[in-house]
């Protein structure tokens, strides 16, 4: 593991916790640069915790979350914002709100009295639109669209910040399978091919070890494993975990791991 000088966003000796409910104690985290980072668990296991500590919308009860060497709190909300990125678990629009003018409002950290809204903020704003596949929706009502196309307006707005770490919240959460789908192939291709550095949360196993390329596992508060998916996702840890007993397989399609479940009802294969 490196030090956390060569990582723009990392935490030390955390403790996360809600009023007097303390859900992570002395957690370390590193999120390696230009990573797609996923972060994975069950449920209540403080994922979503370690997210919003990292982006600056949890103050940590002990400890410091470091972004670009400083801790994150000594910066004004609008530099933190143009450093980072973050599309919540949920996100509310104004209501009538048209989704040109909800992108638009990702370029407000960009924005001062001597700084008005310029051609080149247009420009970005029809750029993040044009790389989520809204541009089409321009003149629509947020309020019109379904929970996919949303989650990419959403995202659009993120995008037009135009910051190097991006933080998603279980992005597909409420999506059917082919927005999911949609979804990580877009956050794939601004790793691979913008450069981004992303942190998501995810539930789901096999999505997180297709797009992945640093996976951190957390269990009761506590990160347990992390590293490349194809060398720390293992039976005996997805059981550990999950409580779930597996096999392991080699996904046909990307050569990642693939988690299958065992069968505990005895069926077998040939079960008709």
């Amino acid at each position: 593991m490196t030090d956390d000088a060569s990582n723009r966003l990392s935490g030390q000796d955390l403790t996360l916790s809600y009023d007097q409910r303390v859900i992570s104690r002395d957690l370390a985290v590193r999120i390696p640069d230009n990573s797609f980072t996923v972060i994975v668990g069950p449920n209540a296991c403080g994922k979503s915790t370690l997210l919003r500590a990292l982006s600056r919308t949890l103050r940590p009860a002990r400890g410091n979350v470091l972004l670009d060497g400083q801790v994150i709190s000594s910066y004004p909300a609008k530099e933190v914002a143009r450093r980072l990125g973050l599309l919540p678990q949920s996100s509310i629009a104004p209501d009538g709100i048209g989704v040109a003018d909800l992108v638009a409002r990702g370029r407000f950290p960009h924005q001062s009295f001597l700084r008005q809204w310029s051609a080149q903020d247009e420009a970005v704003v029809t750029e993040a639109m044009t790389a989520t596949g809204v541009e089409a929706l321009a003149d629509r009502s947020v309020d019109e669209l379904s929970g996919g196309q949303r989650q990419r307006v959403w995202l659009a707005m993120v995008l037009a910040q135009q910051t190097p770490l991006l933080l998603l919240d279980e992005p597909t959460t409420y999506l059917d399978i082919a927005h999911q789908m949609d979804m990580l192939d877009l956050c794939a291709d601004l790793h691979a091919e913008q450069g981004h550095t992303l942190v998501a949360v995810l539930h789901d196993l096999n999505h997180a070890c297709r797009y992945a390329t640093h996976l951190i596992v957390m269990k009761d508060g506590e990160i347990v494993a992390e590293g490349d998916p194809a060398t720390v996702v293992t039976a005996d840890l997805v059981e550990k975990v999950f409580g779930l007993p597996v096999r392991i397989i080699p996904d046909p399609e990307t050569h990642t791991p693939m988690i299958v479940p065992v069968d505990r009802r005895g069926r077998g294969r040939d079960h008709r």
